[in-house]
């Protein structure tokens, strides 16, 4: 990690700020710094039901907005979703100096809750999507960690006055950092320009390549839902729940920034859901055995896979929107409705369903059967033994999150080039680079279709060329997608072609060759193929 990516960012403190007032108000489904005589089973569930409406609901509703409305990820209005946030917290406040509404209340609070901090978490998505791999994943990082430590520091404080200290200071900070952050975005960048109807097949092999991943979010979530909405029925297992989970996150963290700084190493969406699969699954077994102390135990380590997994989720969102050119909203919302609406039926189910029993079998082993089952069959899809390759031949792909101390670089200015630096050269240069020609090869020669993967990004070994590319990505700190686009440079494809092999779309393309080439330092495919001879590919 460059110093410029680790350096101090007002992203950083108003996400963390906007975790801690996302689970003081919504996490779950809890307040945990109200008074414990509000929080009766009926005003909990009424807010629950009400808050996770609207909350899945604006997910879904930005899928399909994102995708026919392209243009409204430009103007997303910070203003307009920290306001929904601060009436639906003031709501929640109210009750308790007018009981006679109660319910009413709730339910409105409930509401503006829900589509305020789905607005909120769509702006900071739309926003780390925007600028360089290294910055968003370490800021997302470093800002849930933060978030955890100031949990933690609310504790400290009266609960009469963290009830008000959320709506009147901690919204408008995190809505000042938002702003901050947003005016920094850089809105000339294809994924902003993506208009999703003129190219629906790259939206459409985007959702073939990840329909698997979400699937064992889902399952997580459902599985994280239902043990939350078991153990929340005690007050002492709530605090140890919140507690205990957010600990956990923090410790995540931890260990993620120093693996990042010792170990480089990549990972997806789905890696990671195959990562913590044995842990739940096992609390999965053992749940509806466990009372007291176990079944907090559990629930809080299965809130705490949860929230890791919505952090690898924002992550692999950016990535996706970086790699792909697509729209920085639409992936997020995808994963998002695939995670929250899951999570929310597990939690209803958990809750609703505690005393009832079913042939003698109570319904909390039935549940967990249900939750471990579909932990299994995601499993089993994500391993990919069913479907295998696909019909076209090409391997599935997860575009990788890379903890890696790739060079800082800056994006390039338009200046640079009056086209891309494919298009400037098309036309005279269609065939490959020099180190090809010296090699014996045609231009028009396609890469064997026995491909041997290397890793777990995807990128494949064909020849030499290849293996210096590769070469390149690990000197120059291009990314997995940055050095495919590169090899199929180097071998002589137009912008056309390369976006038509990759499912996206033509501008996407140019933006990461003009990346490539800002972090080459070089400005023509021959100069390519020049510094490629000089590669030594022995890796």
């Amino acid at each position: 990690m460059g110093k410029s990516t680790l350096a101090p960012h007002a992203s950083v403190a108003g996400f963390a700020i906007f975790l801690v007032v996302y689970a003081t108000q919504i996490w779950g489904g809890v307040f945990p710094f109200l008074p414990t005589d509000f929080q009766t089973q009926e005003v909990t569930l009424t807010f629950y039901l009400s808050q996770s409406l609207a909350f899945c609901a604006s997910y879904v509703a930005s899928a399909f907005g994102s995708y026919y409305v392209p243009s409204a990820a430009r103007r997303m209005l910070v203003t307009l979703s920290i306001s929904l946030a601060f009436i639906g917290s003031c709501f929640i406040i109210a009750v308790m100096y007018v009981p006679t509404f109660t319910l009413g209340f709730i339910v409105a609070g409930g509401a503006f809750l829900g589509v305020g901090c789905a607005g909120i978490f769509m702006l900071w998505q739309r926003y780390f999507s925007s600028i360089s791999a290294p910055e968003c994943n370490w800021r997302l990082i470093a800002g849930t960690a933060f978030g955890s430590l100031l949990y933690f520091m609310l504790y400290l404080i009266p609960n009469s006055l963290t009830a008000f200290l959320i709506p009147v200071v901690l919204l408008p900070i995190c809505a000042l950092c938002l702003s901050l952050s947003v005016r920094e975005m850089d809105f000339d960048q294809s994924m902003f320009e993506d208009i999703p109807r003129e190219h629906p097949q790259v939206y459409a092999r985007m959702l073939h390549d990840f329909w698997r991943s979400a699937g064992g979010l889902g399952a997580l979530a459902f599985a994280a839902g239902l043990a939350r909405g078991v153990a929340i029925v005690e007050p002492d297992i709530q605090m140890a729940v919140n507690t205990t989970s957010m600990a956990g996150v923090l410790i995540a963290c931890g260990f993620l920034i120093v693996a990042w700084r010792w170990f480089p190493f990549q990972f997806s969406l789905r890696s990671a859901f195959r990562a913590v699969y044995p842990i739940m699954f096992t609390g999965l077994l053992l749940f509806p055995f466990v009372q007291g102390a176990g079944l907090a135990l559990f629930a809080s380590v299965a809130y705490t896979i949860f929230s890791i997994m919505v952090l690898v989720l924002m992550m692999q969102s950016a990535q996706t929107a970086r790699d792909r050119g697509t729209n920085p909203v639409f992936a997020y919302a995808f994963f998002g409705a695939c995670a929250y609406v899951p999570q929310a039926l597990g939690f209803i189910l958990g809750w609703i369903t505690l005393d009832i029993d079913v042939m003698g079998i109570g319904k909390t082993a039935i549940l967990s059967m249900l939750a471990a089952y579909a932990l299994g069959m995601s499993l089993y899809f994500s391993a990919g033994t069913l479907l295998g390759p696909s019909k076209d031949g090409t391997p599935r792909r997860d575009d990788q999150i890379e903890l890696t101390s790739g060079k800082a670089w800056k994006a390039p200015e338009e200046a640079m080039f009056s086209k891309s630096p494919i298009e400037s050269e098309e036309g005279a240069a269609d065939a490959p680079v020099e180190s090809l020609q010296h090699s014996g090869r045609q231009s028009d020669k396609k890469p064997s279709k026995t491909r041997r993967p290397i890793g777990d990004d995807g990128l494949v070994i064909t020849d030499r060329l290849s293996k210096q590319c590769l070469v390149l990505k690990r000197d120059y700190g291009l990314s997995a997608r940055e050095t495919e686009v590169c090899e199929l440079i180097a071998r002589g494809r137009s912008v056309a072609a390369i976006a038509e092999e990759l499912f996206v779309s033509e501008n996407t393309v140019r933006t990461h060759s003009k990346h490539i080439y800002t972090k080459l330092d070089i400005h023509s495919r021959q100069e390519l193929g020049e510094l490629l001879s000089t590669v030594d590919p022995i890796l």
